[in-house]
């Protein structure tokens, strides 16, 4: 649901101030489209981040990604963070792209918020968890790589026992 700036909490306007400000800073010849996000760690630090491009397009790195990257490389650790805040010149409130959305879930907690917004005043709140429901996580790393936990499937029983597909 949109609402209005006006609604936000104390908090959740600083952290969007902040994401505003990191926003002045984005590295955009190509796209013109600037983004600023800023990331609220649990000491009560802000860390902001601005998308930075690339003229090889892969290289380019989404505010999201640059204030949680800010963030742990200041030693904050992942999983502690508190809320994160995105703005973007978009007609309604701006979304992360799916790779920020895997890193969002990465590294921050399930139900913790996040505040998107453009640069009209209109808000959404969501959650990490809302973004990227079923999020692929380390959980599924770990589990993957338990011998005993892994049933071969048809088609590995298959090859194992020299068979073609």
């Amino acid at each position: 649901m949109v609402i209005d700036q006006a609604s936000l909490s104390e908090i959740e306007r600083l952290v969007l101030q902040h994401a505003g400000q990191a926003r002045e800073h984005a590295y955009v010849p190509y796209s013109k489209f600037q983004v600023g996000a800023a990331v609220l760690a649990e000491d009560g630090q802000i860390y902001g981040g601005c998308n930075i491009e690339n003229a090889a397009y892969g290289s380019t790195n989404c505010a999201e990604r640059s204030a949680l990257y800010h963030a742990v490389s200041r030693g904050m650790k992942p999983g502690t963070f508190r809320m994160l805040a995105v703005i973007g010149e978009t007609e309604r409130p701006i979304t992360p792209c799916g790779a920020c959305r895997q890193v969002i879930a990465e590294l921050c907690p399930p139900e913790m918020p996040v505040i998107l917004a453009n640069l009209q005043g209109q808000v959404m709140r969501t959650t990490v968890s809302a973004l990227l429901p079923g999020a692929f996580t380390s959980q599924a790393l770990e589990s993957g790589n338990r011998d005993e936990d892994h049933e071969p499937s048809s088609k590995d029983r298959m090859r194992s026992e020299g068979e073609t597909l």
